[in-house]
């Protein structure tokens, strides 16, 4: 009779817990549902964020989020899903920094948190209860690891980035002051 492994255990609430958080915030984007807007309602909004060109950014991000969700709570390819997940929510990170850290003034904490999460059940692995160990890891070779985070370091950063200049380039919005006027 084996033990229940403790460790192992927690992997799986912890994989399955915030797998079902980024899978249903991915469906919102993707299908609209839980309240919301689809793909359709999620392009204008990425091109109001200014991501471009914005449909392929809301198939990406919905993608990003209910596919790595998906996959981290099944705990399948767990280095792919969780740099894919944190990849997107770098992404996120970048809206709500404006807005500061804390989430109840619109900042950044929700989604750093998922991504933080994410990223570090990528690193970790998934443990015994999951399909990566029914497989015999063959989705989760140190290898993946190294290639799924440096991938998904490149594009967070090259999407971000390119929004970033986007943002220079358009200049102030109506009613506000060039950067260095006064």
């Amino acid at each position: 009779m084996t033990c229940i492994n403790r460790r192992d255990l927690g992997l799986l609430v912890l994989r399955v817990g915030t797998g079902a958080v980024l899978a249903a915030h991915g469906t919102q984007k993707l299908a609209g549902w839980f309240g919301g807007g689809g793909i359709e309602g999620t392009t204008a909004a990425m091109e109001a964020m200014g991501f471009h060109p914005p449909k392929h950014s809301a198939m990406a991000a919905g993608l990003g989020e209910a596919g790595g969700g998906v996959l981290l709570a099944l705990g399948l390819a767990t280095p792919a899903a969780g740099a894919a997940a944190a990849g997107t929510m770098a992404g996120a990170v970048a809206v709500h920094a404006p807005a500061g850290f804390f989430a109840t003034g619109g900042g950044y904490e929700y989604p750093a948190f998922l991504g933080f999460t994410a990223a570090a059940i990528g690193l970790t692995g998934a443990g015994r209860y999951s399909l990566d160990h029914a497989t015999g890891h063959v989705l989760d070779r140190p290898w993946v690891v190294a290639l799924a985070f440096a991938g998904s370091a490149l594009a967070a950063a090259a999407v971000v980035g390119r929004r970033a200049k986007g943002q220079e380039d358009e200049g102030p919005a109506e009613g506000e002051p060039a950067a260095g006027s006064a």
